[in-house]
């Protein structure tokens, strides 16, 4: 019994994480939320990485190790040295490979496999080498067309030759956990096996609902509106920037009703609605009252969605569209304006993020326990 004040000590240590494609760091704020350390983060957007190191290195006991750059050439044994010592285990892994495979741009698939699988390989290449208890792949709901069926079926396989049990996907709706943004994603748990669920749910129960869910069960809240996102801003925040719009635009938007009208609602005609009358949201102003549109790298763009402020003449700001993914108010984004917008739209809503890590800490509490308890067993065994 010898090792047992280090199974202990163990045990006792704060959960940590890594966090790959980690992007701004939606999902590792998430998790110090809930009060995981964050020991690694791998990204390749210059900007992005800028805003990580701003925000998630600063005033804290132990930084998070942040690599910089493209994962596939990266060595995942080098990378786990730099953040863990050796005897250190990783409860879990966020994140997910940016499969382009899952893009709705591309034809047929054509073109896209080698990349794709190669994201992939690696992505369970840093699995193997960290062995956490635990992964949670977050991607976008394309993931699931049947046209896509052999990339989702060569993840299973990769999950299951590095030792893991992965479950089934689950669509998410962030408006379904209190974030005022209807934003479906496809979110993907793996086990190491041997640990089980135990009858732990997955995924967790909502806890907000549509009028309909409400009337039909008392415990949810009703789906947030984004009101409160256009509160004036602090002073001399650095992310309070809209785009600049042409004179023909901006009359455009003085034309449009003011909360949630539309661009044929504003008159404006393009050549190309000859032909087609467009997308009913491009150009649109956001509705207040009601959750809002789902936050895409594009979100400070009107043209490509419904992105327009409720009230004022032109796009949302940068700091409006990280208010709608629940960014904190101290959270800035480096880069300039269309980067801040590319970064904030690939974020995990933070509250949603935090839930979802929250509601997994039995399960990772249970297995640093087994981990520890297995450790102290084997110098027995040898001795016996």
């Amino acid at each position: 019994m010898g090792n047992s004040g280090r199974s202990d000590q163990a045990v006792n240590q704060a959960l940590n994480c890594v966090d790959l494609f980690a992007g701004a760091g939606g999902f590792s704020l998430a998790a110090r939320r809930a009060e995981l350390e964050v020991r690694l983060a791998v990204e390749s957007d210059r900007h992005a990485v800028d805003t990580y190191k701003a925000n998630l290195c600063k005033g804290v006991r132990r930084r998070p190790v942040v690599l910089a750059g493209d994962i596939r050439p990266m060595d995942p044994a080098t990378a786990r040295r730099k953040a863990y010592a050796p005897d250190e285990m990783c409860d879990l892994l966020l994140g997910g490979p940016p499969c382009q495979g899952f893009s709705t741009h591309r034809l047929n698939g054509a073109g896209i496999a080698d990349e794709r699988n190669d994201l992939i390989h690696v992505y369970f290449a840093f699995v193997r080498a960290f062995a956490p208890s635990v992964f949670l792949m977050e991607n976008v709901p394309g993931m699931l067309w049947d046209r896509h069926a052999e990339t989702l079926d060569r993840f299973y396989m990769e999950g299951a030759c590095a030792g893991y049990d992965v479950q089934e996907p689950v669509v998410i709706d962030a408006r379904d956990f209190g974030v005022p943004q209807r934003r479906k994603r496809v979110f993907i748990l793996g086990l190491k096996r041997g640990l089980s669920l135990d009858g732990l749910a997955w995924p967790p129960k909502p806890t907000h609902g549509s009028p309909t869910a409400c009337a039909k069960d008392a415990t949810l809240a009703p789906w947030r509106n984004c009101a409160h996102v256009f509160a004036p801003p602090a002073a001399g925040d650095t992310n309070d920037l809209h785009m600049k719009h042409g004179k023909d635009l901006i009359d455009a938007f003085m034309r449009t009703p003011l909360n949630g009208g539309s661009r044929r609602d504003s008159g404006r005609l393009l050549a190309c609605h000859a032909k087609h009358d467009g997308h009913k949201d491009v150009y649109g102003r956001i509705d207040p009252s009601q959750p809002a549109p789902t936050m895409t790298t594009a979100c400070i763009n009107p043209s490509k969605g419904r992105f327009v402020h409720p009230t004022l003449p032109h796009g949302i700001t940068a700091r409006q569209a990280a208010r709608i993914q629940t960014f904190p108010e101290d959270f800035t984004f480096s880069g300039g304006l269309m980067a801040a917008g590319v970064q904030i739209g690939n974020a995990v809503p933070i509250e949603l993020g935090e839930r979802l890590i929250r509601h997994l800490m039995p399960l990772l509490r249970s297995a640093r326990f087994a981990e520890s308890a297995i450790e102290e067993r084997e110098p027995e065994a040898v001795s016996a």
